[in-house]
């Protein structure tokens, strides 16, 4: 059930040069439930998770938990905003632990010490995606499926109450998409905003609450995602017909470990 807004966007506009990539968008969402983020390539999807991380400058409104975002230092932000990326430029040669670890930073004293807080977040962020098996190993001679894992993990460490997702099942299994998927749910039932772009159709109708549909930097269409993912606004955006049970499905099975 979603609570006050934790996302607060009016007018939310982002311009490069002429180029507008956010023509004046607005919404509004609460806290408890999985957001899908929708459109196809170019739509601005990438665009507005960079712009609620933080990255991008924008014009018009938007408030983070009650909160001007322009008003937010740097440590307050991370504590209340993570985001994964699509494609991360991180290729160190850290073991995977210490990669997890940076989510911890906006909690650590002056001199940088964890405590067990620290310790005891990172344990679960790393149970959570499945890659406490990873903990060892060089995050750079990792598969990208992996990385995206290690990444989500890092994420989750900083127990930031919105958690931003760019395509987080690219590259990953059927068994981890579907328990990434499940993990996401959870996380919403515990409280938090999980915004997460998506390609598949058929996973954002399954996994999330409410969906905003972009187009060409657009909103499209916003609410309830059996009503954005439905057939006038997907011939609309996509110029493709729904065809129902047109596919495979896939579930995990009762009593199996969920995790991605």
């Amino acid at each position: 059930m979603a609570d006050r807004a934790c996302i607060e966007a009016q007018g939310l506009t982002v311009q490069r040069g002429n180029h507008v990539l956010l023509n004046e968008i607005s919404f509004s969402l609460g806290a408890g439930q999985v957001v899908a983020l929708l459109g196809p390539n170019g739509a601005g999807k990438s665009t507005l998770l960079k712009t609620l991380a933080g990255l991008l400058p924008f014009s018009g409104e938007l408030r983070l938990d009650g909160r001007e975002a322009s008003q937010l230092d740097r440590q307050e932000r991370a504590r209340l905003v993570a985001y994964v990326p699509q494609h991360s430029a991180l290729d160190a040669a850290l073991p995977v632990r210490d990669v997890v670890a940076h989510g911890r930073f906006a909690y650590r004293d002056v001199w940088g010490r964890p405590d067990q807080r620290d310790d005891a977040a990172i344990e679960r962020a790393m149970e959570l995606t499945d890659t406490r098996r990873l903990a060892g190993r060089s995050f750079s001679r990792l598969s990208y499926g992996e990385r995206r894992l290690v990444l989500l993990a890092r994420a989750l460490a900083t127990e930031a109450r919105v958690l931003l997702l760019d395509e987080p099942t690219a590259a990953l299994d059927v068994t981890h998409a579907l328990g990434l998927l499940h993990l996401l749910r959870d996380l919403a039932s515990r409280g938090a905003l999980v915004m997460v772009a998506l390609h598949q159709l058929n996973e954002a109708a399954q996994a999330s609450d409410q969906a905003l549909l972009l187009a060409s930097g657009h909103l499209v269409s916003a609410g309830p995602a059996a009503e954005v993912i439905s057939a006038e606004p997907v011939r609309r955006v996509y110029g493709v017909e729904i065809v129902p049970a047109a596919q495979f499905g896939f579930r995990i099975p009762a009593g199996k470990d969920s995790s991605p």
